[in-house]
């Protein structure tokens, strides 16, 4: 029998296993995606104990407590770190066929040398061996990254940010980059009771007034100048729905003017499509002409659970996938408009529901002109489908529609330090699920043509990307 951790995971043949330990299992990792904090890069954080590094924050995690029946006291509420650790032991155990599953165990594995899964008989043992790890400093946050053999992150940031973190890392020398990744959610989303408290905050860092479109493009300008100076070339959009549309009949500073004099409006949808239609052309046309790459994000219905909403917050675990709707329409539209007009930048498209992934990549070949390989491209598997399925099903749409060689590979998409095993994860379905085609004949057995491909998806294309 194979070992949850062993040498063999998830690789079921001899090919799948050359693959992996040839080409892919000590290339770098570019992180593209994630929720680090790069404060906790820049003090080089000690953690306290594994319930401050793994459980704070980790909404995967919580969903699972309370689908085991485990009260919110032990999740998000008062419960000592020890009793929460001990009921995520508890959850866990039989969690049998959940990407949480595997992942805990590989962390525990790779990071603290403890080779049988967690389960509520050794969680004590395992509470103790790993705070005693996490308290020495062996694995203080820019440790995990060392010995994970990180070379690049983006973090997540929004366009107010000082960036002052990225710039103390940079000054330390530490030899990982930390770069931002511009995300300007919260000028978009103007529907929100937030927005006018949020647009005197970008008014003070811009040092502008704000009373126009063009006021607000001059300083979003002026914050997209701040993040390349700090080696930004990324961007990422979080939306529900897929907002364009043209002559709507109403322009976007009507629509600016009625959120000013009335913070309270309730906006119609002709007025959100006329607003975010023009400020994401705005920030599409200012990434094509600064070479950044745009990543858009859909398909998630976020907060459902208003009285988990009230008592824990946003980012609670009480996210859903969006039901089918049309967003090729807009988006089409949308990407046609900047193509007619020369300033489609690259992009990388990802939807929450698995439904649509051969839509996606379907779409993405209708504009990818030849200028470089994978300019639009459907990202990797996000979110609730970054499992096992979730990613064989992706990488075979994929490669119904697009050349594998092109793909750029994971991302961690966590707040986790140690959830870089996730990208050990991927390579390892990815080489399993080369290694089957190739056994199965469909695939050539060519070794240069095979390192190239894992190399690329697996490091290459990601680290060009990002420049």
């Amino acid at each position: 029998m194979k070992s949850l951790t062993g040498d063999n995971f998830l690789l079921e043949n001899n090919t799948a296993v050359n693959l992996y330990n040839e080409y892919a299992k000590d290339l770098p990792i570019v992180d593209y995606h994630c929720h680090i904090e790069s404060k906790e890069i820049a003090e080089d954080k000690v953690f306290e104990n594994i319930t401050e590094l793994w459980l704070k924050g980790d909404h995967y995690k919580w969903r699972l407590m309370r689908a085991s029946g485990i009260e919110e006291k032990y999740i998000t509420g008062d419960a000592s770190d020890k009793e929460k650790f001990m009921m995520w032991a508890k959850a866990v155990e039989s969690a049998f066929g959940n990407p949480l599953y595997h992942w805990t165990n590989l962390e525990l594995a790779r990071y603290f040398g403890i080779d049988e899964p967690l389960t509520s008989l050794n969680a004590e043992n395992v509470w103790n061996k790993t705070n005693e790890i996490l308290q020495s400093g062996k694995l203080s946050a820019r440790k995990i990254m060392s010995m994970s053999n990180v070379e690049a992150i983006c973090t997540t940031d929004d366009p107010c940010d000082s960036l002052i973190y990225h710039e103390q890392i940079k000054d330390s020398g530490f030899e990982t980059r930390i770069l931002p990744a511009f995300r300007p959610d919260n000028i978009v989303d103007i529907e929100k009771s937030s927005f006018n408290a949020y647009l005197a905050r970008l008014e003070d860092v811009s040092g502008r007034k704000i009373s126009s479109m063009d006021d607000l493009k001059e300083a979003l300008t002026s914050r997209l100048d701040h993040f390349q100076s700090h080696g930004c070339t990324i961007s990422d959009h979080g939306t529900e729905y897929i907002w364009y549309g043209e002559d709507t009949g109403i322009t976007a500073d009507e629509v600016l003017a009625k959120k000013l004099a009335s913070p309270d409006s309730k906006l119609t949808d002709t007025e959100l499509t006329a607003y975010k239609s023009c400020i994401m052309l705005f920030f599409a046309r200012e990434y094509a002409k600064r070479g950044w790459t745009m990543q858009l994000h859909f398909g998630c219905k976020r907060n459902v659970n208003s009285v988990m909403l009230e008592s824990a917050g946003i980012n609670c675990g009480c996210d859903t996938i969006t039901g089918s709707f049309d967003f090729v329409t807009p988006l089409t539209g949308f990407m046609d408009r900047l193509n007619s007009e020369g300033l489609l930048p690259r992009m990388i498209i990802y939807s929450l529901n698995p439904v649509d992934n051969t839509v996606i990549d379907t779409l993405c070949g209708c504009y990818n002109d030849g200028s470089i390989p994978g300019k639009i491209q459907h990202g990797a598997a996000w979110w609730f489908n970054d499992n096992l399925s979730g990613m064989e099903d992706h990488l075979r749409s994929l490669c119904n529609q697009s050349p594998l060689a092109s793909f750029v590979g994971m991302l961690t998409d966590s707040r986790c330090f140690l959830s870089y095993t996730r990208h050990e994860y991927f390579r390892r379905i990815f080489c399993n699920y080369l290694g089957t085609e190739i056994e199965r004949g469909r695939f050539p057995s060519d070794k240069r043509i095979l390192k190239n491909i894992v190399e690329k998806v697996c490091y290459k294309n990601a680290r060009d990307m990002l420049g």
